[in-house]
């Protein structure tokens, strides 16, 4: 919270006209603008009660004025002299042309001189054209984790919960990390409505409310972690890598201390239907985290900034819930037309550029697991040493992988079988198949055998699905062969040895 204090103190002694705070937390806003306000007259908008004195709540103006109308107050330089103007959730009315226009004008009379400062508060950032060169987008942090344990300890007292040990008060400091303040005061008042007491079983409300908090957000998905290394048959190098990574991730203070630097994350890249996205959600189970996926196509706003402002949302939840692993699927898809012309060329350079200064500079315990399935389209500096520990690519599976891909999948759905299938006559048979191409034909090789009502799965039950499947290689040969020498030329690491 200093930190949002300290630079707005700053803008607005510099006179910028416009400050836009994206935050969901309403009172810590409230408490740094009174705070600021000084001997201003500090007067607040809102679309249920109009213009109040925000200080103290007291109406000024009747909501049927509308905003349009309440800016109208404020086009005499006289009339804002010496005046804080807090807005609050006006992104819908900032669509309106009239709004807008009042708007700039005051910036203007601002940026003339007036001693004046309009700040903006929304959980949504949506800014119109004509207003972007006099606006200033600023975040609330969120709190940390000394800031979580004393409102934590407040709570307690103030309404009378038994106290808690110093390890569970600091457990429960770690989990709520990411969590807004009434979020975190919710959730003790929940659990003390449980049973009485704040206990470690507890801890799986704060899980849920995490995932709550993403959903709503809707930029990031919480994935469920039902796959683990165990279910990706070869890639030992990659595997190999990622257990090595989960003993400092998991360790890290330690690590850190010894010397070691705070793991980045890894990009695979590969063939579709290969292992890709299991190694992602494998990664999450190794390393005991949430794993989220970033859909950068819900970025996209239609406001100026929207999408930068959507694209530092994902990276500061994603932060504030760390430790977790973050997956960003199709890298090469999300910034497609890099270096083109357009409007839309332009926002996803800035996308990229904001993605590759955080990925170098971030400290935090946030692991990226990036996917491609051709690295070769993605820009060459995403990929120089620093961006991420390591790029990795994936090929077409090999015998001994094969044998193992097809091993796991019988043993889900038919162990018993198991024993009588020859794995190592399938894997010979089925060179050029994927990973997906060898569960798709384990799929269809027990469902012909059901409907023959065989009562068992046969290794020629198998034999006649890969009979009847075109491997990824007869579909995709040439293809596959350029991405593969591509990668090598490339110095990237084959995952598979």
């Amino acid at each position: 919270m200093d930190r949002l204090k300290d630079r707005m103190s700053q803008y607005m002694d510099a006179g910028f006209p416009i400050l836009y705070i994206s935050s969901f937390e309403d009172e810590r806003v409230d408490t740094i603008i009174k705070g600021l306000a000084g001997h201003r007259e500090a007067i607040g908008w809102n679309g249920a009660r109009g213009l109040v004195d925000f200080r103290t709540g007291a109406p000024l103006l009747s909501m049927g004025d509308g905003l349009a109308g309440a800016l109208d107050l404020f086009q005499d330089p006289g009339e804002l002299e010496g005046k804080i103007l807090v807005l609050r959730d006006i992104y819908r009315s900032m669509e309106d042309p009239e709004v807008a226009a009042r708007l700039k004008d005051i910036a203007s009379m601002i940026g003339q001189g007036a001693d004046a400062t309009v700040i903006i508060v929304s959980t949504v950032v949506a800014i119109p054209p004509e207003l972007e060169r006099y606006v200033t987008v600023l975040e609330m942090d969120h709190l940390t984790v000394p800031e979580i344990r004393e409102l934590v300890v407040r709570t307690i007292r103030e309404e009378g919960f038994p106290e808690v040990e110093d390890g569970l008060l600091d457990a429960f400091s770690t989990a709520l990390k990411g969590l807004s303040a009434t979020e975190i005061r919710n959730i003790l008042a929940l659990a003390y409505a449980n049973d009485g007491e704040l206990s470690r079983n507890d801890l799986g409300l704060v899980f849920e409310q995490k995932q709550q908090t993403i959903k709503k957000a809707g930029i990031l998905e919480m994935v469920p972690l039902k796959e683990s290394l165990e279910d990706i048959g070869g890639l030992e190098a990659l595997k190999g890598w990622l257990e090595r990574k989960a003993r400092i991730f998991q360790d890290i203070e330690r690590a850190v201390r010894f010397g070691v630097d705070m793991p980045k994350g890894v990009l695979v890249a590969g063939v579709p239907g290969c292992g890709k996205s299991l190694s992602a959600k494998a990664t999450a189970h190794l390393f005991q985290v949430p794993l989220l996926r970033l859909d950068m196509g819900r970025l996209m706003g239609k406001y100026v900034g929207e999408s930068e402002a959507n694209m530092r949302r994902a990276v500061a939840l994603a932060e504030a819930i760390a430790p977790c692993v973050l997956w960003i699927d199709e890298l090469e898809k999300a910034f497609a037309g890099i270096g083109g012309q357009g409007s839309g060329a332009e926002v996803t350079s800035r996308l990229f550029g904001y993605f590759l200064t955080w990925l170098q500079e971030k400290e935090g315990q946030t692991f990226v697991v990036a996917t491609a399935n051709d690295v070769t389209k993605l820009p060459p500096e995403l990929t120089r040493k620093g961006r991420f520990d390591e790029v990795f690519y994936i090929g077409l599976p090999q015998e001994r992988e094969r044998r193992r891909i097809l091993g796991i999948h019988i043993r889900k759905r038919r162990p018993a079988d198991l024993g009588r299938i020859d794995t190592g006559r399938l894997a010979r048979e089925t060179e050029g198949f994927s990973g997906a191409d060898l569960e798709g034909v384990v799929r269809a090789g027990i469902e012909a055998a059901f409907a023959a009502d065989k009562g068992r799965l046969s290794t020629e039950d198998i034999l006649e699905a890969v009979r009847g499947t075109r491997s990824m290689m007869d579909l995709m040969g040439e293809e596959i062969k350029a991405l593969m020498e591509g990668y090598e030329d490339r110095g990237y690491k084959n995952a598979s040895t």
